[in-house]
């Protein structure tokens, strides 16, 4: 590995490795969608633009500058599935399992880049959590691909074009991609609700993060005679994953009952809530032209899209259990305790001021690209503009359409962002840290005020 040797040499970080593999993979990916077989006949794109896409699929964002179904053939369709891929699971697992299909020992230095990429905290077992995190997703977009390939032959004319359908939208859906081939998102099944709950399902199982999958695979298949005993880490995300979508749900119902939801059944106005909710963590899908909705609506998406899914995820944002520490923190603090104690577990101190770093961090980064876009394009308003930064740096892909008429200035910065997302805040942040020195001495400590 000619590339791999020439990084150790210049001592590189995994960390650095891992940013300019991705970003390898972007030039590749723009490469792909620069081919003439990519696009329909006598459609072209733009260098800038096949660069937006490349990195939205990359990023598994969804936003894009360029209507897929108008201007992408069949080919490029399935290329932008292989890149929803490769940046759904991740560049080192999707590369470890091409290292061993060719029967290529995975070493130590491989090890510690699936480490940086995956966001783990140690190297045993990685080799194993690479191949199960890769056959479980594929699993997954097969049983999705073929439920919705065979609901949708009551919509398309041939077998063939009924199954595209399926497996784009079910690798779309797993890998919290957005991307779609209808053209309309899936507005087309806003009344079927047999689509819109396969896709939650599949956005679920994307954004939950790859290690509760694997524990539910172990609870699933075991067979001790000890109570079976999940992680701190399932449980927090869990629970902070299905709060947040009650959250979500509850407050669209509210907020819309009077306006987009006035004139809805309850079932109706139900599926428009919690899909929107579901797929605002991530997914980036919609069953509704979102600008029907209010502004506190398109505020609170905002808000749980900058959230984002779970570490170790197909999604991005500042995600779910960094959210969490930061908030009990908050809570411990104001109950006079020192140490953050939740389902019989302490979290270590190291892991609650990482969360503080990675929240001051992504809300300085969000602040600056929205007063940059306020600036860079002043003919639109702060809404749309805090809207669609939230979407890229959440890497969900939802939009008010936005994105479609910026200028090259605008989509460079949203480019940029749907990048930090895919390659994470903490992930960057080692990116630019500089080895750890040991203090050999200290100053005399002294208060100050805060707040």
């Amino acid at each position: 590995m000619v590339p791999g040797m020439k990084l150790k040499q210049l001592r590189l970080s995994p960390f650095q490795v891992i940013f300019l593999l991705y970003l390898s993979g972007a030039v590749f990916a723009s490469i792909l969608l620069l081919l003439p077989a990519a696009h329909k006949p006598g459609v072209d794109i733009s260098f800038i633009d096949a660069i937006f896409v490349a990195v939205s699929a990359l990023s598994v964002t969804g936003l894009t500058p360029v209507s897929t179904v108008d201007t992408f053939s069949t080919t490029g369709y399935f290329f932008i599935l292989l890149i929803l891929q490769v940046g759904g699971v991740g560049i080192m697992t999707f590369s470890s399992m091409v290292w061993l299909l060719f029967g290529k020992r995975i070493g130590m230095r491989e090890r510690q880049l699936i480490m940086a990429d995956q966001n783990r905290t140690d190297l045993s077992g990685l080799v194993k959590l690479m191949r199960e995190i890769f056959l479980l997703i594929l699993a997954i977009e097969a049983v999705g691909a073929l439920v919705l390939g065979i609901h949708f032959i009551q919509y398309y004319p041939t077998i063939s074009e009924a199954f595209l359908h399926g497996l784009f939208a079910s690798v779309s859906a797993t890998t919290n991609g957005g991307f779609d081939i209808t053209g309309a998102s899936l507005i087309p099944y806003a009344n079927d609700y047999f689509v819109q709950v396969v896709n939650m399902v599949l956005i679920i199982l994307g954004a939950i993060g790859f290690p509760v999958l694997i524990e539910i695979k172990d609870f699933l298949t075991y067979r001790g005679s000890r109570k079976f005993a999940f992680s701190l880490f399932t449980k927090l995300t869990v629970t902070m994953y299905v709060l947040l979508a009650v959250i979500g749900t509850a407050g669209l119902l509210l907020f819309e009952r009077n306006h987009f939801l006035a004139d809805k059944v309850w079932h109706e106005s139900f599926f428009y809530a919690l899909f929107q909710s579901v797929a605002s963590r991530s997914g980036g899908l919609a069953t509704l032209d979102l600008n029907d909705f209010s502004s506190p609506s398109l505020l609170l998406l905002s808000v749980l899209m900058f959230i984002g899914a779970s570490p170790s995820s197909v999604g991005g944002g500042l995600r779910t259990t960094t959210v969490a520490i930061a908030a009990l923190s908050v809570f411990t603090f104001a109950r006079g305790k020192n140490t953050i104690k939740v389902f019989h577990r302490e979290v270590h101190p190291i892991d609650a001021h990482r969360s503080f770093v990675v929240l001051a961090t992504g809300t300085f980064i969000w602040a600056v690209s929205v007063i940059a876009l306020a600036y860079l394009e002043p003919e639109l308003t702060l809404l749309p503009i805090i809207y669609e930064v939230s979407s890229a740096f959440g890497t969900t892909g939802s939009t008010l359409g936005v994105t479609s008429v910026i200028g090259t200035p605008a989509k460079m910065i949203l480019i940029v962002l749907m990048f930090i997302g895919r390659v994470g805040l903490f992930s960057l942040l080692f990116l630019i840290r500089g080895k750890e020195i040991k203090d050999s001495y200290h100053y005399p400590k002294e208060r100050i005020l805060i707040g």
